[in-house]
């Protein structure tokens, strides 16, 4: 590193530095002032002392150059999401950015980006479209391109709650009626195996066995490059097994027969178009699931809803969260209590009578409703009591041998 003096052809004095990158290669920046050019040394010195040392040409790059090259640097990226995040890019991100050193642009920048998307976009919309630009941001930073991202303190629209249409059984079993015969089973399979669209739509008939009672999905059709449908592995490595009742079997049955598809056709889809191509999710939504939805009384039900039905279903009926989240393909448990289960009013009901018989009617302790019982018989509270005078250790009223009613019970009588 060093500082040079030199004078320019109009007899101004600038103050050169001279510096060698990582690989040996030199470069220089030129300033007004030696000040100027001992603290741009200084920097550098301390920067690559730290670790921290960004190469000042490689901030130059534009960000639709580093964005191209962020899309390219994952394989095990799924074809739809690579289209997903070429279309934001190309659609939304690159208009207002994409000429932009990536050096050069700061918080403000991205903020005034999302504000312009908020009166075109719903704030779902808006989040998903901020995803992928600070995700290229994030890659910037890792190939040693910026020193840290824009993307700080970004303040984006409030996402609102949604309310979500349950629809009855009665109106399932009509809007099964509204779909033509090829499709109709997708309703039960969203509904009552909780199954995705492309996991539904992507069902074959290998995938069905008849002796075990169970559905295998091993499969989801997806939209690719160019909007066309594509197979793939279900969403999340959530590929799984999982029992089926003897009603959907049989529905299932009778849908093959219906079909002329044997155990001879297993790579061939369950739900198909009318000439036997398999179904394609925009056109198969226009022209035949919002049209059923219309006629069976459940306009504006979407396809996700059934999933949402299936999960609440199951917590209603007391199924084990592990059991809920693993038939429904989910990551964790709280995804499928925070996201997808929703209260019921049979359960809002059945927990307002154990609360006023528990607070309001002194002695009297609330057995609870039948369908909210497990197996280990917690509804005999009365087994609990022990009295002020030898209060239970904790070993004895908590843990997995315990739970909340008992300890509820205790607490009453020690008062």
């Amino acid at each position: 590193m060093s500082i040079s003096t030199r004078t320019t052809a109009s007899g101004v004095r600038r103050y050169e530095v001279r510096l060698r990158d990582t690989s040996g290669r030199e470069y220089s920046r030129t300033f007004r002032t030696r000040k100027e050019a001992e603290q741009f040394q200084a920097t550098e010195k301390a920067d690559r002392a730290r670790g921290n040392w960004i190469d000042p040409r490689r901030t130059a790059t534009k960000f639709r150059d580093v964005a191209a090259e962020w899309q390219e640097c994952n394989p095990a990226k799924k074809p739809s999401t690579i289209a997903r995040d070429a279309n934001m890019l190309r659609l939304h991100i690159l208009p207002a950015i994409g000429d932009l050193p990536i050096g050069s642009i700061s918080p403000v920048d991205v903020q005034r980006m999302v504000n312009s998307w908020v009166d075109k976009h719903r704030p779902r919309t808006v989040l998903r479209q901020y995803s992928v630009a600070r995700a290229v941001f994030s890659y910037a930073v890792d190939t040693d391109r910026i020193g840290r991202s824009p993307c700080r303190r970004i303040k984006l629209p409030a996402i609102v709650p949604t309310r979500t249409l349950l629809a009855s059984p009665d109106q399932l079993r009509a809007l099964a009626g509204e779909l033509p015969e090829t499709g109709a089973p997708m309703v039960y399979l969203g509904a009552v195996l909780g199954l995705r669209w492309g996991e539904a739509a992507g069902l074959r008939v290998g995938d069905i066995d008849f002796l075990t009672r169970t559905v295998t999905v091993a499969t989801q059709l997806t939209r690719g490059p160019g909007g066309r449908m594509i197979a793939g592995d279900p969403k999340w490595n959530s590929g799984r097994t999982m029992a089926a009742p003897t009603e959907l079997l049989e529905l299932l049955a009778e849908h093959l027969r219906r079909r002329q598809l044997t155990a001879a056709d297993k790579d061939k889809t369950v739900c198909a178009n009318s000439d036997g191509t398999s179904l394609d999710y925009t056109n198969w939504r226009q022209r035949h699931w919002i049209p059923a939805c219309k006629r069976a009384g459940v306009p504006g039900l979407k396809f996700q809803s059934l999933r949402t039905l299936n999960t609440t279903a199951m917590v209603a009926l007391a199924v084990d969260v592990k059991t809920a989240q693993t038939r429904a393909g989910h990551k964790n448990a709280q995804t499928t209590l925070n996201i997808y289960a929703k209260p019921t009013a049979v359960a809002d009901h059945n927990a307002a009578q154990l609360l006023g018989a528990y607070f309001l009617q002194p002695g009297e302790v609330p057995e609870q409703p039948a369908n909210s019982r497990d197996d280990r018989g917690t509804h005999e509270v009365s087994t609990a009591f022990r009295g002020p005078a030898d209060p239970p250790d904790q070993d004895f009223c908590g843990g997995a041998t315990w739970n909340r009613t008992r300890d509820l019970s205790i607490i009453s009588a020690a008062l």
